[in-house]
């Protein structure tokens, strides 16, 4: 398993990084998004020497739990391809549909 680790700093394995999203993600809220840089300064702490290192991790377990369906990858406010986007992205929890799909029924 590959693992990231802010110099200087504990190493972080991608299951660590994945359950920080998903927990993120789960207090901001339906409908919020966050940034990725709130998870790697929660794991690194306020140093950007430090926390600037995880986001290339942080970037590739996103595209992951995008590619399962646990979360959706945002660019402009709009749902992306999480194996085509480049530059500024957000991360957010799936639309809810209520039970027995988009129309109750």
């Amino acid at each position: 398993m590959t693992q990231a680790s802010p110099e200087g700093g504990r190493r972080i394995d991608e299951a660590a990084l994945e359950e920080e999203i998903r927990a993120r993600i789960t207090a901001r809220g339906a409908g919020k998004s966050i940034c990725p840089s709130e998870v790697a300064r929660s794991l690194a702490g306020d140093d950007p020497q430090r926390w600037k290192q995880l986001m290339p991790a942080i970037r590739r377990a996103s595209v992951r739990l995008a590619r399962a369906g646990e979360l959706r990858i945002l660019r402009k406010g709009k749902p992306v391809d999480p194996e085509d986007f480049k530059g500024v992205y957000r991360l957010a929890s799936l639309p809810h549909t209520p039970e027995g799909g988009e129309n109750g029924a």
